[in-house]
């Protein structure tokens, strides 16, 4: 920049200099457009001590939550510089999946530890311990409607329903291998459960048995989502494969709809997790290759390919608001990222 020097009006020494501002050039390309209310294209967010497991945003959309190998359960704020801002303890083993409730006011968690345990998000207490479990707990999820209900699945063979205002667990549902993976239909009244038998299975709540067996996958089921109209189930194997299953009264008898490819699973055998962008037309998941993948999902085509960690890739979810992703990855950090419009 160039000092230019003007008449001084006072005594004040500043006033005796001016900045003149270059022009500039219109030829220049501009900016990159931004997308989101991000502090930056991308945030990498540090802290946990070990591999961190599992993410997921809050309903609003305002904080993330993450669990972590090294016990730990942190929120962290998704604008501005994205501080921690809280610390939960109180499992005494990896953190191995989470999900907030629907009212965004309270989390569940499952961890190695063979406990599901409910937390206050605004106190960061403890609310809930759900420990009737024989084994580790792989995964877990609350009902979208109805009850504050919550499924869990573990290594012991059995799926647990829970109602977080009674104690004990109200059903059981008995598998002959370990169930790896856990989701509630839509409209709360089935449960999906997903393990090393490589079959997905749909489990009738009134009836406390198995309704349907999905079969395709040819390795253990990792991780499941029911997409955001719930008509379809999102499944992800360490086959190698993410599928996507029509769910729908009277489909056909096939309803493996799509199967998508590119990610990787290693020896390492990890529970790699999956999502549906809020309005349903992309998918993303874990992937061993180190990159976060997200497809479309109509066309199957592969919209992006991102570096950024040095590990594998646990878990990838879509903001619910805006386009952004956040992943989590067993280099101890997690990555905020933004997409385009």
């Amino acid at each position: 920049m160039e000092l230019v020097k003007r008449a001084a009006e006072s005594n004040n020494i500043s006033d005796a200099l001016a900045i003149k501002k270059p022009k500039l050039d219109p030829k220049l390309p501009k900016g990159v457009l931004r997308t989101s209310s991000l502090a930056a294209p991308i945030m990498q967010l540090n802290g946990h001590a070990d591999a961190v497991l599992c993410c997921a945003f809050n309903p609003a959309g305002t904080v993330l939550a993450s669990g972590s190998h090294d016990k730990h359960l942190f929120l962290w704020n998704v604008q501005g510089d994205c501080e921690n801002f809280m610390m939960m303890k109180g499992h005494r083993n990896a953190l191995v999946d989470l999900h907030w409730m629907t009212d965004g006011a309270s989390l569940v968690s499952a961890s190695a530890d063979h406990t599901v345990r409910g937390w206050d998000a605004e106190t960061g207490q403890q609310i809930k311990k759900m420990a009737e479990h024989d084994s580790f707990v792989n995964s877990c999820c609350p009902a979208r409607r109805g009850p504050p209900l919550v499924v869990s699945g573990s290594d012991d063979g059995t799926s647990k329903l829970w109602d977080m205002r009674v104690k004990a667990s109200i059903q059981t549902f008995a598998d002959d291998y370990q169930v790896t993976a856990v989701a509630f239909s839509d409209a709360s009244d089935k449960v999906y459960t997903g393990g090393i038998d490589n079959i997905v299975k749909v489990w009738d709540l009134r009836k406390n048995e198995v309704a349907m067996q999905l079969k395709g996958h040819s390795d253990t089921v990792t991780g499941m989502k029911v997409s955001p109209d719930g008509a379809f189930l999102l499944t992800n194997s360490a086959d190698c494969t993410l599928r996507a299953w029509d769910m729908r009264p009277y489909a056909p008898a096939n309803r493996c709809v799509k199967i998508f490819t590119l990610h990787q699973h290693n020896f390492e055998k990890q529970l790699l997790k999956c999502d549906w962008s809020p309005d349903g037309k992309m998918v993303t998941c874990g992937s061993s290759c180190r990159n976060v993948i997200i497809w479309e999902t109509a066309s199957r085509r592969v919209l992006y390919k991102l570096p950024g960690h040095n590990g594998s890739v646990q878990e990838v979810v879509f903001h619910p608001k805006e386009p952004v992703i956040a992943s989590s990855s067993s280099d101890k950090t997690l990555i905020l990222g933004e997409l385009a419009a």
